[in-house]
């Protein structure tokens, strides 16, 4: 069977989160690697390195440590980009590069905030899918304070 087939079968979330901060800012915090650094990763673990070629086909790669000591390091390229809207990106761990999923921030002017809608798809499984839900939930906590700031 062609691996397209069962697309529709594989394990998704959709994370849905207001901002206090304006789209510009909102997307400059996921494109910008010196902001990145300050707000990405599940928990307090610190991030030790963020590269970002932002545009279609650009890579991306950031590397960082959680509070357990682990050592993660998660890349991939850029589907799409629409400029404080849109972001479209694979998400490949470097310990499975096979197990390739795809990530789509959407950003969306709320008042004086923002409304990001995160949706991560293509997941291996559904335990895949429930590690990343607790990581991306931390991840948007940090990212709620740091773009509020």
């Amino acid at each position: 069977m062609p691996a397209q087939a069962n697309l529709a079968t594989k394990p998704s979330l959709t994370l849905k989160r207001r901002l206090n901060a304006t789209p510009e800012k909102v997307f400059a915090a996921w494109t910008d690697p010196e902001k990145i650094v300050r707000w990405f990763g599940p928990d307090a673990g610190p991030v030790k390195h963020a590269e970002t070629d932002v545009r279609t086909g650009g890579r991306y790669a950031v590397a960082f440590d959680t509070e357990d000591g682990e050592q993660h390091h998660v890349s991939g390229v850029y589907r799409e980009v629409v400029p404080n809207e849109k972001l479209v990106f694979t998400w490949s761990w470097r310990t499975m590069p096979e197990r390739e999923s795809l990530v789509t921030v959407l950003i969306k002017p709320d008042g004086d905030g923002s409304l990001l809608t995160l949706i991560h798809e293509q997941f291996f499984d559904a335990p895949a899918r429930d590690r990343h839900r607790e990581g991306w939930t931390g991840c948007l906590d940090k990212l709620e304070r740091f773009v509020a700031a």
